[in-house]
């Protein structure tokens, strides 16, 4: 019989360092929106290991199935200082309210519509969800007893690299509406500190991965279509290249924002580099067969390079990512096999 691994065991699987993020909590209770997505869901249970009350908002955004953040929701409602509210950012009436009730004392904002290629389509939806909910909760914010926001924005802000690896100095020049919409919730989170004296700590990810992932991102898909002996389609040559991110290495730079992160932008990265064909490569390891591969014309709103430099959260966060490349896909494929293979809630 196969065994299914839960998918509120994913951080407690694969544990954060004691060196990565392991300081006591100053701010007791905490609100993480879009705490039912991937990311958002595995923060959420290492606040409640950490001993955080956690309200978790989500207003399940149909950008992919709603049963894969209500299953994530089930598998935390029995926890000791969890509650869930479903809310939209955009609500900010409701959300003051929120805010007011629970006593929340900072907020790790992750709530947004992902999709470069869909912002494409529908660039005014990313504007509404991404900035005008963005601002809605700053506002909201300042109405209540929040004292700090961590703020979830990403690599996409940088648009083309001028120069390799990309620190926080680099130039923001985005070519998707996605990556525009995170670069104005930026600002807006930059403004009401400066304004305001709200304190703002922005964290630009770069591509994000592991158990519980979206199954729109490349990792995910390629994994699903694999295991049912299907091709996978690669936009390009192959020869672009991403600075993968394990999950728990993300979650543990995000508190130690919270704990150590003044008002400041950081990557939160590898620090490391690989080719898509590359990742293929480690991907047939892992599943132990090889992989036929479809080569199709790039996408717009693509970049060739992402490669984060992360010396600035290493030096002021004290952020150390511990997951490799190589072991983190064997760490998902184990995940995936146990968990969706008959689910259609992955």
């Amino acid at each position: 019989m196969k065994k299914t691994i839960a998918p509120h065991r994913l951080v407690n699987m694969y544990a954060l360092s004691e060196a990565n993020g392991s300081l006591p909590m100053r701010h007791r209770t905490v609100m993480v929106t879009g705490g039912g997505g991937f990311i958002g869901f595995n923060l959420t249970y290492e606040l409640i290991k950490r001993n955080c009350t956690v309200i978790a908002i989500d207003n399940f955004d149909p950008y992919y199935p709603e049963g894969i953040k209500r299953k994530n929701i089930r598998n935390l409602i029995d926890k000791l200082g969890y509650k869930f509210v479903e809310c939209d950012i955009r609500d900010g009436k409701n959300l003051t309210q929120i805010l007011k009730s629970d006593g929340v004392e900072a907020v790790f904002h992750l709530s947004a519509r992902p999709g470069i290629r869909s912002s494409i389509q529908d660039p005014t939806l990313y504007n509404d969800l991404n900035v005008n909910g963005t601002l809605s909760l700053l506002e909201a914010c300042l109405h209540s007893d929040v004292e700090k926001i961590v703020y979830a924005s990403s690599s996409s802000v940088y648009g083309i690299p001028e120069y390799l690896p990309i620190d926080e100095k680099h130039p923001t020049n985005p070519i998707s509406p996605y990556g525009v919409s995170k670069l104005a919730a930026e600002k807006y989170c930059s403004c009401f500190q400066e304004m305001y004296g709200l304190e703002c700590v922005i964290l630009r990810y770069f591509t994000v991965y592991g158990p519980g992932q979206r199954p729109d991102e490349a990792i995910h898909k390629f994994a699903k279509l694999v295991t049912n002996r299907k091709p996978i389609t690669i936009y390009g040559d192959g020869g672009q290249t991403r600075d993968f991110t394990y999950v728990s290495d993300v979650v543990a730079g995000t508190i130690l924002a919270m704990q150590r992160g003044g008002s400041g932008i950081y990557n939160l990265g590898s620090g490391e580099r690989i080719s898509v064909n590359e990742l293929i490569i480690l991907l047939e390891q892992a599943i132990g067969r090889k992989i036929t591969k479809i080569y199709i014309e790039k996408q717009m709103g693509d970049v060739d390079q992402t490669w984060a430099d992360i010396q600035k959260a290493e030096r002021e966060l004290g952020y150390r990512p511990r997951v490799k490349i190589a072991e983190g896909i064997k760490m998902f494929y184990d995940w995936y096999t146990n968990s969706c293979l008959d689910s259609n809630d992955c």
